[in-house]
């Protein structure tokens, strides 16, 4: 029995290179303040950490994959040409400008407490970018959700490091 070739579906190359891209992207801005800030400094090194502190391997492992969840995300939102899509791409934009604050408001400045703010606005603003999702595409705010989560264990450590160290 002879396979009928065009009735296959075959891969969108560009579609897939898109993709890529925006994971990427995704990424890179991510990954940026980590590079410029260090949980390395002598500082950071000197602090007191609660008893749950993962082992130091586990955050650019864990964010890389958080990083590839929210550009596949981006992707589905952006290709939708569903209502609200530009508002969930713009909180999709905030939210990561956010993110990308807590890192050098921690490990350079220094200020724990001014990071705890930051990452509990960014929390605030994940949750919205959730429901703006929601309204697109189901499966992008889906890829959200470890994220939340990741966030949220961050907030406690973050909380947890400034009360152990005030």
């Amino acid at each position: 029995m002879a396979l009928d070739t065009a009735s296959r579906k075959r891969p969108d190359w560009d579609e897939l290179l898109q993709l890529v891209g925006f994971v990427l992207l995704v990424t890179i801005v991510g990954s940026v303040p980590g590079v410029l800030s260090s949980p390395e400094s002598a500082w950071f090194q000197a602090l007191e950490k609660p008893w749950f502190y993962p082992p130091t391997i586990a955050f650019p492992i864990v964010w890389t994959a958080l990083f590839i969840l929210l550009g596949v995300a981006l992707w589905l939102l952006w290709r939708s040409d569903a209502p609200g899509r530009r508002l969930a791409l713009g909180l999709f934009v905030l939210q990561m400008a956010v993110n990308v604050a807590w890192t050098p408001t921690f490990f350079a400045l220094e200020m724990p407490l001014a990071a705890l703010g930051i990452i509990l606005t960014l929390w605030v603003f994940i949750v919205a970018m959730m429901a703006a999702a929601r309204r697109v595409d189901w499966r992008a705010a889906a890829l959200f959700v470890p994220y939340l989560a990741w966030v949220t264990f961050a907030a406690v450590l973050n909380f947890e490091i400034w009360q152990l160290n005030a």
